[in-house]
């Protein structure tokens, strides 16, 4: 055991909040559960593995409900993701300047976010959405676009895709929001794969459990608000909220270096 029972528990806490909001518009929390673990652990293999492992127990809960409630297709999802998984490889293997890199990151994250709460306040107040139409080669080009940057990153992808996919309309909110799921999902299991191929796989075993077992459980209850509880515009706001958070976040740690 690596952490005293104090802080596992406060750990444990924070972990609870983190699944329980990120999973109510199909993120899996990982961003923020790296975040938290940076404060707590030293080890760089088990922080990684520990955010991994609890960003998969999330989504691949809240994708099981997404398509159990019929908001979650397979074939509508593929070409995002037949695309997002090559394009995460080589976007991996590119090295760019860390600083202007997240200061661009960040600056574009914040205004996604802020597009999106002001699509909220513009729009109607019919719970009605308004949704259009694509052709198919959208999806596999903004799924390359998003696996490429998500590789440069080194995160699930979610965040990215969510927000622009809802100011674009291409769906009812809570389909994007199981999209986003499954994306995270599927890069996930990606990186949980490269993690065991390069024997970098690291996981304290009472830790483990126990952020396993409150990450479902905050998850569990995230995504029953998400389908019974938010209107259309309840899930773009809280979207906004989260993606506006880590955009401040990537431009003051990594970019700025400010905190």
């Amino acid at each position: 055991m690596l952490l005293s029972i104090e802080s596992l528990v406060l750990l444990c806490i924070g972990f609870f909040v983190v699944a329980t909001l990120y999973s109510s518009v199909g993120f899996g929390g990982g961003s923020s559960y790296l975040a938290l673990l940076s404060l707590t652990l030293i080890g760089f293999f088990a922080i990684r593995s520990l955010a991994l492992v609890c960003n998969l127990v999330v989504v691949s809960s809240s994708t099981y409900l997404y398509y159990k409630h019929g908001h979650a297709k397979l074939k509508d999802f593929l070409p995002f993701v037949l695309t997002s998984i090559p394009l995460a490889f080589i976007g991996a293997s590119f090295r760019l300047k860390e600083e202007v890199f997240f200061v661009i990151l960040g600056v574009s994250l914040i205004a996604s976010a802020m597009a999106l709460a002001w699509q909220t306040i513009a729009t109607s107040t019919s719970h009605a959405e308004r949704v259009n139409s694509y052709p198919k080669w959208f999806s596999y080009i903004l799924g390359a676009g998003i696996g490429f940057l998500s590789g440069l990153v080194g995160i699930g992808g979610g965040i990215f895709l969510a927000p622009v996919l809802n100011h674009l309309r291409w769906d009812r909110s809570i389909k994007i929001a199981a999209l986003a799921s499954f994306f995270i999902l599927v890069n996930s299991l990606s990186g949980l794969g490269g993690l065991v191929m390069a024997k970098t796989l690291e996981l304290p075993w009472v830790e483990t459990i126990a952020l396993m077992g409150t990450v479902f459980l905050g998850g569990q209850l995230g995504i029953r608000i998400s389908l019974k509880k938010f209107t259309p515009k309840g899930i773009k706001r809280v979207t906004a909220l989260l993606v506006l958070i880590v955009g401040i976040r990537v431009l003051l740690k990594n970019g700025l270096g400010v905190i």
